[in-house]
This record gives structure tokens, C-alpha cells and sequence, in this order.
């Protein structure tokens, strides 16, 4: 279960310096039963305590923000992205390495976040409420980076607390995916539900 972060539960910059290289390994084996690949250019990140715990620490050792309000203002930004139980909440990342298609890309995936999608098996598929945060969309081109959520109702709660498979997917006019979750991520994806 997902717990809101707190000042208190974060590790002091010279704890953090102590732990990373443990905590950065911790964070990164868990990350990969969280990663959802869709199609050869789209990846599902999905976001809970401990990722945003790691996105929290690594912006206070960079930043060298060690004050209440400064470490506040960052909880601010990260926390939203924690599941609550009965979401789910994911970065979706568009990836081309050359830029000159990335840039045409972007621009012939306009509007893609709002195509992307979740199905526990037995269920219509649930779309994402994107970018709660900030509109990511401009001159006619989406970004290579938005920030989703899937609220699920009570019967898929259900349904995937009872060993359900779970789909993800894009339905873009310009890219479609369709994949089952691995059971890694399916149980992982469950472990945030109440």
C-alpha cells in the first residue's frame, strides 16, 4: 500500500549520501516490475511510494535543498503522483533518439496521452486523465513526457485482487499497442490497489 510522503519519512541529505548507492539499486530493481514498454517508442512508468520517494531525494542532493519549505514545496510537486488505492498513476514517456524525428513525431502524436488506456480482463478498458498538473500539449505537438491517471472502479479493484489479467494499451490513430501486463507487473500494479 501506498503511504503520502512525509518531511519526516525522507532521509536527511547526509543519511541520503550514506544509503544511495543501496537505495538507488533497491529503486532501480523495483522500477523494472513497474515499466509497461508499448510499441517500440512508448513506455508506462508506474509511479508509487517508493519511486517518488527516490525522485524526492535525488532533487534534495541535487538542489541542496535541506530547509522545511523547500523540502515541502518538493513533496508538493511528487506527492499527487502517488496511487491512492483505487488509481493507478504512471509518467508515459515518448522515446526516439533522433531528434529530427522525435520532433516529427511528437507532432504526428498529437493528443496520444489522452489515448492511452488500461483493462483489467472482464472490464471495459479505462483512458487516462492526463496531465492534471499542466497542459503538456503546444503548436499542434504533444510532449515527449505526461503525467497519467487511471481511476478504476470497485468491480476491477475486485477483479484484480482476484488474480485478473491486466491489459495496457494505445489506441492513436498514428500508434497502436496492445499488451498483457507480465505477472511481475500485474502483482506489482495490485500491491497499490486497497
Amino acid at each position: 500500500m501506498n503511504m503520502i510522503l512525509k518531511r519526516e519519512t525522507l532521509y536527511s541529505l547526509e543519511q541520503y549520501s550514506r544509503i544511495r548507492p543501496e537505495f538507488r539499486t533497491t529503486v532501480i530493481e523495483h522500477k523494472e516490475n513497474r515499466r509497461v514498454q508499448l510499441g517500440e517508442h512508448a513506455t508506462l512508468h508506474f509511479e508509487d511510494s517508493l519511486t517518488m520517494q527516490y525522485q524526492v531525494q535525488e532533487m534534495l542532493r541535487l538542489e541542496r535543498i535541506f530547509d522545511a519549505s523547500g523540502i515541502e514545496q518538493e513533496l508538493e510537486v511528487y506527492n499527487p503522483l502517488i496511487p491512492d488505492g483505487t488509481n493507478w498513476k504512471a509518467t508515459f514517456m515518448i522515446e526516439y533518439e533522433d531528434t529530427d524525428e522525435r520532433r516529427k513525431e511528437l507532432m504526428r502524436l498529437a493528443g496520444i496521452e489522452k489515448k492511452v488506456w488500461v483493462q483489467v480482463e472482464g472490464c471495459d478498458r479505462v483512458h487516462a486523465i492526463a496531465n492534471e498538473d499542466m497542459d503538456r500539449e503546444a503548436d499542434g505537438k504533444t510532449s515527449a513526457v505526461h503525467f497519467l491517471r487511471f481511476e478504476l472502479a470497485p468491480e476491477m479493484i475486485n477483479l484484480v485482487k482476484q488474480g485478473a489479467a491486466i491489459y495496457a494499451g494505445i489506441d492513436h490513430p498514428s500508434y497502436q499497442a496492445r499488451v498483457r501486463l507480465q505477472k511481475e507487473v500485474r502483482d506489482s500494479l495490485e500491491d497499490d490497489l486497497d
